[in-house]
C-alpha cells in the first residue's frame, strides 16, 4: 500500500546569525598596489601575506589612537586636528615638515583639492569650512 507523503519540518532560525560579525579591512589590492608601488620591486606571496597583516594591525591601532584622542576631548567624531597629534606623535608631522606638504607630495591632484583650501576666481574658497 502507497503512504502519503509527510513535509518535512525545517526547523525556524533564530533572529540573529550564527556568524561572528567580520571586523571591516582594507582591500588587498590595494595594499598590493600601495607596497608594490613603493617597493619598486617583485614580492614574494609569503611577504605580501606579512605585510597585509601589518597594515591590518597598523589601521586597528590607529583607529584605536583616533577613538582615544577624540574620547579625550569629549567628542564622537574623530576630526582633523586629532589626525595631525597622531601624526607629530608618530613622527610624520614635524615643524619642518607640516600635514599640508605631505598632503602636496603623497596624494593624487583630486584629493588634494579636498583637503587643502584653493583660492578660485571670485575670490571663493574651496572647500568652504
Amino acid at each position: 500500500p502507497l503512504q502519503l507523503l509527510q513535509p518535512k519540518t525545517v526547523p525556524k532560525r533564530l533572529g540573529t546569525s550564527q556568524k561572528k560579525p567580520r571586523e571591516p579591512q582594507v582591500p588587498r589590492s590595494l595594499i598590493k598596489e600601495i607596497f608594490r608601488h613603493f617597493a619598486k620591486m617583485p614580492v614574494t606571496r609569503d611577504a605580501f601575506q606579512i605585510v597585509e597583516k601589518c597594515s591590518e594591525r597598523y589601521f586597528k591601532q590607529l583607529s584605536n589612537d583616533l577613538e582615544a584622542y577624540s574620547h579625550h576631548a569629549g567628542r564622537k567624531t574623530v576630526e582633523t586636528a586629532d589626525l595631525e597629534v597622531l601624526m607629530r606623535r608618530q613622527g610624520l608631522v614635524t615643524d619642518k615638515m607640516p600635514l599640508r606638504v605631505l598632503i602636496e607630495r603623497y596624494l593624487p591632484l583630486e584629493y588634494r583639492r579636498l583637503l587643502i583650501p584653493v583660492a578660485l576666481s571670485g575670490n571663493r574658497v574651496t572647500p568652504c569650512k
